[in-house]
């Protein structure tokens, strides 16, 4: 049938089709492998493609839509350089230009048009397009609204992470240890240990890290069927506000993921656990190390229920060295 129809169609037609065929030929006798076209064999496919009437039955190396999303592609950067424009920018001063980068560094919330009027308060006067230009430079688009990282930082002293850690015991018995982490000082509020943990069981933990009324306003967990509804409800009763996280996004509770990571690599993957009694206590010992003597990167090398800042002037002084967990870790504080 493709015989008979050729007979009725032009030479033209049939010279364009053939030198189509014969380009995918060049490119697919290249190379053994799957072929690789270059800049100007896609070119080239485009051009034929647009001459011959009938490229979609004659492409046999790529698909049409491929083409087609080629020729659109060199659309966009002909008219790309075509919009380009000709004329210089206007110069202005490395001065300008370093202050309209500081004030952009400094103000995370301000836009061209704000840093525009307080450039104008200086008696500098640049265009909006100008600074959004620069701006370009050292900021990345965000979307509308406030980050999760910016909320964290803002909130961090009121704000508290809780996450389970699963472990198991000689006999290969799951246990289950639950944490509450303050965010602001990555102190460790409270620790609870369980083989079977459930909605009551979690709900208690919540009420005795809260009964001082030491609550802090936000609560940050996840979507684990292990909380349950009675959990966010003793919650908000004591007036904190329960945060979940996207599912699949352990980047919203980092602080809680890393300090389980740490619990994990520093502790249990170098103690072989008998009971759930056994466990309570490891934990519980690693826990007071954590908040009484580990420094924390997070916060800069400091200790999350320690001093401050150290103590000056106390170097000629003596070091007690004391073992931690039979040896596993070590404290070191100046002699009294």
């Amino acid at each position: 049938m493709g015989y008979a129809l050729d007979r009725f169609r032009s030479r033209n037609n049939l010279v364009r089709e053939n030198a189509l065929l014969r380009k995918q030929l060049d490119v697919a006798c290249r190379q053994i492998a799957r072929p690789k076209l270059t800049q100007a064999d896609r070119a080239v496919l485009v051009l034929l493609a647009r001459l011959v009437p009938t490229w979609r039955s004659a492409t046999l190396l790529i698909q049409p839509e491929t083409i087609l999303r080629w020729h659109r592609k060199g659309f966009r950067l002909l008219w790309r350089r075509k919009s380009k424009p000709t004329g210089a920018d206007p110069r202005i001063s490395t001065e300008t230009i370093a202050r309209i980068q500081k004030m952009a560094v400094n103000n995370r919330l301000w836009g061209a048009e704000r840093i525009r009027g307080e450039l104008l308060k200086l008696d500098i006067r640049v265009a909006k397009r100008t600074i959004q230009k620069h701006l370009r430079r050292i900021r990345e688009p965000r979307p509308p609204g406030q980050h999760w990282s910016t909320f964290l930082r803002n909130h961090a002293h009121e704000t508290w992470a809780c996450d389970f850690l699963q472990s198991y015991d000689v006999l290969f018995r799951p246990m289950f240890a639950f944490f509450l982490i303050e965010l602001g000082s990555r102190r460790v509020v409270h620790v609870g240990v369980t083989r079977s943990p459930s909605s009551a069981w979690v709900t208690q933990q919540l009420r005795e890290a809260t009964a001082w009324g030491e609550g802090p306003r936000f609560l940050i967990r996840d979507n684990d069927a292990k909380f349950g509804h009675r959990f966010d409800e003793v919650a908000e009763g004591t007036g904190i506000k329960v945060l979940r996280t996207p599912a699949r996004a352990p980047n919203a509770n980092a602080v809680c993921e890393r300090f389980l990571r740490s619990v994990r690599n520093e502790c249990l993957d170098h103690v072989i656990l008998l009971s759930e009694r056994q466990l309570a206590s490891v934990i519980q010992s690693y826990c007071e190390y954590f908040n009484r003597a580990r420094s924390h990167q997070g916060i800069g090398q400091r200790i999350p229920a320690g001093p401050p800042d150290p103590v000056a002037g106390r170097g000629s002084r003596s070091v007690e060295e004391i073992p931690i967990l039979g040896g596993l870790h070590h404290e070191y504080h100046l002699a009294a």
